[in-house]
């Protein structure tokens, strides 16, 4: 029986090279797959010819931007995942998915192997590789990084222009880039320092903070059971939303995060984020929680947050880890229904507004004007009995030190 091996294609120059090592080393048939997380037209244009360029006998391209914002990014936000403090898991919520649609393919065209362009020190090829595990235990797995002798972009340009396929790349590039419709990611380059600046071209979703409009905006963000659902009182569907906010927020110069990080690997790696969107509904929807939820269910979902933040960057989603800490995140998110208002001005995000028909906030409780709902006399007994543990060990030890006293004199 012919070989086939499935590709997670990204019409780079790894992949590129990466279809005609496959077919010389393993006498098989190619064929890719490129799934649009919402990484833009400019990146997948012209993918299918790209491939089959490259020896490909197919490129199969799948939209699963919905679904990614549905299934993947929307569950991450109402968890408040967070990862090394500051990454929104841009990269991380994508690759399952992708590799998920890959294993579909594979399944459908009856192939024998999975491959895929992560090298061995990353991230990915964990996230890829436990997805394969958990959709195609039966299938071989190849990882080109991890067996070829090739080196480095110039290495791979060599080895396409010995066998004429044709590639735009060139063996200068500044920095590695993962976008999809939540973020963009740099790395390498001048950014493997962690003392330098980034150069100020480096950005491509949002604004200098210092070159942003002199005057605020502001959004209303309405939330339904956690889930973001109109911008302004507008409804928008999910993928809509994020891309009318990315536009908004990236031109205040808000969602930018420079970050050094635990690879899963063990090694620290830096690199800079752009995320406009995501850094904009994190604040929101932290606010209606704080608003709407009590203060030991926050506390129990900000620690299950961090859980889940690790989760999903090492790449644990399709376990029941995950359906179990989205069983309790639902549990909470039934009532974070309500709009928060935000302000965004170059480069800063703050709230200035926030309801909800759900909210435990009563004004005639907080107020400090005179009221009849609360009772101040009643503090002092809520009082003695909170502090009956720190008054009963302050007279133990007052008894203790007067014996002392005693035995000394």
């Amino acid at each position: 029986m012919a070989h086939k091996i499935v590709l997670a294609y990204s019409g780079g120059l790894d992949t590129s090279a990466i279809v005609p090592w496959l077919r010389e080393h393993y006498q098989a048939t190619v064929i890719c797959v490129a799934a649009d997380v919402g990484q833009g037209a400019g990146e997948l244009k012209g993918i299918e010819q790209k491939a089959r360029n490259s020896g490909a006998e197919a490129c199969i391209v799948e939209d699963v931007r919905e679904r990614f914002v549905r299934e993947f990014i929307w569950p991450t936000l109402k968890a408040n995942a967070i990862y090394a403090r500051t990454y929104l898991l841009g990269t991380a919520m994508a690759r399952p998915l992708i590799a998920e649609r890959q294993v579909a393919l594979a399944r459908r065209v009856g192939a024998t192997a999975l491959a895929h362009g992560c090298t061995g020190k990353g991230n990915d090829q964990v996230r890829f590789e436990l997805t394969y595990a958990a959709f195609a235990p039966d299938l071989a797995i190849i990882a080109p990084w991890r067996e070829w002798d090739l080196k480095g972009r110039e290495d791979l340009l060599a080895y396409l222009k010995a066998r004429n396929i044709p590639t735009t790349a060139t063996a200068e590039k500044p920095f590695s880039r993962d976008r999809n419709l939540w973020h963009i990611s740099h790395e390498g380059g001048s950014l493997e320092d962690p003392w330098l600046a980034p150069p100020a071209d480096l950005f491509m979703l949002t604004r200098d903070p210092m070159d942003a409009p002199d005057r605020p905006a502001e959004v209303a963000i309405g939330f339904e059971a956690g889930e973001p659902v109109t911008l302004d009182g507008a409804l928008m569907g999910p993928v809509e939303l994020i891309e009318a906010l990315n536009t908004l927020a990236g031109e205040h110069g808000v969602g930018r995060a420079d970050i050094v990080e635990d690879r899963l690997v063990g090694m620290k790696s830096h690199g800079v984020y752009e995320t406009p969107a995501g850094t904009v509904l994190f604040q929101a929807h932290r606010e209606l929680e704080q608003l709407v939820l009590d203060r030991r269910t926050l506390a129990l979902a900000d620690d299950l947050g961090q859980r889940y933040a690790d989760l999903v960057y090492d790449g644990r989603w399709w376990t029941p880890e995950r359906e179990s800490l989205d069983a309790f995140v639902n549990a909470t998110q039934r009532r974070v229904t309500g709009t928060v208002r935000m302000t965004l001005y170059k480069g800063g995000l703050r709230v200035s507004g926030r309801q909800s028909p759900y909210s435990l906030y009563h004004e005639g409780l907080a107020t400090f004007s005179a009221d009849g709902v609360y009772r101040q006399s009643d503090a002092a007994g809520f009082i003695r009995l909170y502090g009956l543990g720190v008054r009963t060990a302050a007279e133990r030890d007052r008894r203790i030190a007067g014996r002392h006293l005693q035995a000394a004199d």
